[in-house]
């Protein structure tokens, strides 16, 4: 059943720390800016290529940068706030998404096969085979012993080389955290009429630990403390994408917007003037990246 509420802990951003709870937020906000900026540029036709959107999943990513640093990352095609939230560089990926040289791929590469390797930061990116980087995540952990973050989409979970991929990590107790961010559909079609079964069960049954859970950021940064210590083990974190499979258009009203939900919380906590200072801190931030991305662009430099 999907709810905003699954499995989720009570006043969560009154529970961690104040620090923790705010630094959060601040990654939720850079990759929600970011994104707008990003939607603005492609109505401006500064960006043509294809772009796969992180907004309304923001709080999944911003709470494992918090709860799991240093892993080394693969990443889906809608990976744009995990590049943004372990700290990669957004001027790094506007150049990528405008298909300049100096983007993470040398612009060659577009908004589903972001890699990042700047900050102290290993993000490899998603090479267009639905679900591919898991099995390359499983063997790189099977070869390394080092922790590492396999994340992946609901639809992504159905490819036959995913399940036995958790098999064969659960077999083997490899380090890898691995995170279904489960919007619900595959481009358009919802996981109730593509499957009878829960992903979830599926991890469980081959022995690792699995948790089905909404996208609420501070429930996702406690459990991934938790688990991170236990793996290999599955987070299925039940979220709403806000845009198009691929695009920047809508398919309507979102089941609900994590976003608000968040600044509710904050607000509940007590927290809502420093982190109004810091959305929009970020805000700023980001606007001066897309509008030096323009000039750029225009300037034809």
């Amino acid at each position: 059943m999907r709810v905003p509420d699954l499995a989720v802990i009570e006043n969560g951003a009154a529970i961690v720390p104040e620090d923790i709870a705010l630094e959060i937020y601040r990654r939720i906000c850079r990759t929600r800016t970011f994104e707008e900026g990003l939607i603005k540029a492609v109505k401006d036709g500064f960006v043509t290529s294809p772009v796969y959107l992180s907004s309304g999943q923001e709080s999944i990513a911003a709470a494992l940068s918090v709860a799991v640093p240093g892993p080394v990352i693969f990443a889906q095609h809608r990976c744009h706030g995990v590049y943004l939230s372990y700290g990669g560089d957004p001027v790094k990926l506007r150049d990528e998404l405008m298909g300049l040289p100096t983007g993470t791929s040398g612009g060659r590469a577009g908004s589903n096969c972001i890699q990042c390797h700047e900050n102290g930061v290993v993000m490899h990116g998603h090479h267009g085979l639905i679900g591919e980087n898991v099995p390359i995540a499983v063997g790189y952990a099977l070869a390394s012993k080092k922790s590492t973050l396999a994340i992946f989409g609901d639809g992504a979970a159905e490819e036959d080389y995913v399940l036995s991929s958790l098999g064969f990590a659960a077999t083997h107790r490899l380090p890898v955290l691995f995170v279904c961010e489960d919007n619900n559909l595959s481009i358009l079609t919802a996981v109730e009429t593509r499957r009878s079964w829960k992903v979830s069960k599926v991890a469980a049954a081959f022995g690792m630990e699995a948790v089905d859970l909404s996208d609420d950021p501070w429930t996702i940064f406690l459990k991934a403390k938790e688990l991170v210590k236990k793996t290999p083990a599955l987070m299925n974190i039940h979220t709403c994408r806000a845009n198009w499979h691929v695009g920047i258009g809508t398919d309507g009203p979102v089941e609900w917007d994590r976003f608000l939900d968040v600044r509710n919380a904050l607000k509940g906590a007590g927290l809502w003037d420093k982190a109004q200072k810091i959305e929009e801190a970020e805000r700023f931030c980001m606007e001066k990246v897309w509008e030096q991305g323009q000039l750029r662009r225009l300037s034809g430099k």
